[in-house]
């Protein structure tokens, strides 16, 4: 089973909260619509600092959410000299602190820097169609010239999900693959 790829690069998922406290407004603009339904790329930014090591002009994505996260690949990860989980995006648990730096201020999170895992956006039914429903992670193999196979890539069932692999930059430059590739499903059964 064939499958388009989606890149992802380092941002932020805010919620309402947070946002008006970094930046003084409750709305976030709309730059690009993504390719998942009703999440799209914002024209807001923020400064990411872990100790005294930080990372500037990190997108915001949205909508507004019910937890604050950050998303950062392994390279930025030796860049703000940490070490973070890799996580399922949403489970928080045990994950970093970090301080986030907009316009109007500042906010230091408890939790939520991750590494996010690598994930494919699905449906239920897509599931079934697919022959995934025993499986909660496959592999990917990715022909060309730096080709290979990507292991331990999970699915993420949502209703109402657009067929598409996650990866982040690290993954996707060790691969040679950009937005909108095709990659192939490899289902690895026990």
């Amino acid at each position: 089973m064939k499958i388009l790829v989606g890149v992802s690069n380092r941002h932020v998922h805010l919620t309402k909260e947070v946002y008006i406290k970094i930046f003084g407004n409750d709305s976030l603009e709309v730059e690009r619509i993504l390719d998942q339904p009703t999440q799209f790329a914002s024209k807001s930014f923020v400064t990411i600092k872990c100790g005294e090591k930080e990372i500037s002009n990190v997108r915001v994505l949205g909508p507004f959410r019910d937890y604050n996260q950050v998303e950062i690949s392994r390279t930025d990860a030796y860049k703000l000299n940490v070490n973070p989980l890799v996580k399922s995006s949403g489970d928080l648990d045990d994950s970093l602190s970090v301080t986030l730096i907009g316009p109007m201020g500042e906010v230091n999170l408890d939790k939520g820097l991750i590494i996010a895992n690598r994930h494919i956006h699905i449906t239920p039914n897509d599931i079934l169609k697919y022959g995934l429903s025993d499986v909660d992670k496959v592999c990917i193999k990715v022909d060309g010239e730096k080709g290979g196979i990507l292991k331990n890539v999970y699915l993420k069932p949502s209703e109402d999900a657009g067929l598409r692999l996650h990866l982040d930059t690290d993954d996707a430059n060790a691969f040679g693959i950009k937005n909108d590739d095709e990659v192939e499903i490899l289902i690895e059964r026990g």
